[in-house]
């Protein structure tokens, strides 16, 4: 999740560990840890008190010492162009955690856009990974992020839809297409969406056009 907090929340200080470039303009932040999480929750960051924190998802494991944040950069925003410039132990500002986008160990898809998938890397690096289908979608094939964690577990169960390149072992295709093909969704799982908002209510009016109930589908997005 990416958008703007504009309630009052108290902020705490950390300190930047480490802040790496993945892929052209997507970053993977990692803040000192002082908060516990869920899997799922997110945390409003900002380099300046005065300016209200942008929530974004935490992609850590819950045991790790750091938090991770996956954010892609914005020219036209505040943040995001301040934060790709901090090094190792610039001050960051952070909320607490929150958010109720939370998996459990009963059988679900993930259905994630870009840096949508942040997450379900939390959820599977904290343990769930058995009795979930991921599906992730992006433009490019450097736009699968942390796929080499993804691949040995999940195997066939991790499908990877390329909208603008081929490549051996991609779906070539959007991700509402790769779903659109699909006959039958099972009924005894859940399926969590998270991403921009027009492929969100896209993919939930396509689960609901198939069959899927309502109340199993749970949606994050981000902007």
């Amino acid at each position: 999740m990416q958008t703007d907090s504009n309630s009052e929340q108290i902020l705490t200080e950390s300190s930047v560990v480490s802040n790496t470039e993945i892929a052209p303009g997507v970053f993977v932040l990692k803040i000192r840890r002082n908060i516990n999480f869920k899997p799922g929750q997110y945390i409003g960051i900002t380099t300046d008190k005065n300016v209200a924190p942008r929530l974004y998802t935490i992609a850590s494991n819950t045991k790790d010492d750091v938090i991770q944040i996956l954010y892609n950069v914005k020219d036209d925003g505040w943040l995001t162009p301040r934060l790709s410039e901090h090094k190792f132990g610039s001050t960051i500002y952070m909320t607490k955690p929150d958010g109720d986008f939370i998996d459990d160990d009963s059988p679900a898809w993930w259905i994630a856009s870009g840096t949508g998938i942040a997450p379900f890397a939390s959820m599977f690096r904290s343990g769930l990974k058995t009795n979930k289908t991921l599906i992730h979608g992006g433009r490019f094939a450097h736009s699968f992020f942390f796929e080499k964690e993804f691949r040995p577990i999940l195997k066939a169960n991790y499908i990877r839809c390329c909208s603008q390149e081929s490549a051996e072992g991609l779906y070539n295709g959007r991700l509402t297409r790769y779903l659109q093909d699909i006959e039958t969704f099972p009924e005894d799982c859940r399926y969590f969406l998270c991403g921009s908002p027009e492929m969100v209510v896209e993919v939930r009016d396509l689960l609901i056009d198939k069959g899927v109930a309502y109340n199993k589908i749970v949606a994050e997005i981000y902007f």
